[in-house]
């Protein structure tokens, strides 16, 4: 008989910290008003054609299965610290690169997250993206080459904070 664990969820403090607010907020104030607009539209009659009631069914059920996940994530949650000294890069790390886009060469700056925290136009991008899984474990002046979209685009490592 084989036992299977279940992976942990990697994140930064600032990850957890949001997922945290973002459950509290849904169990203390969401939640709560959900409930009440379900007993409100109860009181309105005939259930079958009730819009008020269905509607908010709905919103209780989301809401709920939300808080479900944000918990399952919290649970299988393992906090990845970052160390301003690290020469690889991995989750909480500040990357800057270079990479040419036609004929001009381009730098962005990305912070890589955990898969739950990634946010690619705040700058963040997950450890399980392409982009992610090429950059983890690889150290300033590195090479590396990512199928995109757009295209293979080769990104030169500048700096790791």
């Amino acid at each position: 008989m084989s036992s299977k664990t279940t992976p942990k969820t990697q994140l930064t403090q600032d990850g957890y910290d949001e997922i945290v607010r973002e459950l509290k907020e849904l169990e203390e104030v969401k939640l709560p008003e959900v409930i009440k607009r379900v007993e409100l539209a109860r009181g309105y009659g005939d259930l079958s054609e009730n819009a008020e009631y269905h509607s908010a069914k709905e919103d209780q059920e989301l809401t709920e299965t939300r808080i479900a996940e944000l918990q399952a994530i919290l649970q299988n949650a393992v906090i990845v610290a970052s160390t301003a000294k690290t020469t690889a890069i991995g989750i909480g790390c500040t990357v800057t690169v270079s990479f040419k886009r036609g004929k001009t060469t381009k730098k962005q700056t990305f912070l890589i997250v955990g898969e739950f925290e990634a946010d690619p136009n705040a700058g963040k991008i997950s450890s399980a993206s392409p982009i992610g899984i090429a950059l983890v474990g690889k150290k300033k002046g590195d090479v590396v080459k990512v199928e995109t979209p757009a295209g293979m685009v080769e990104y030169t490592i500048l700096e790791i904070k």
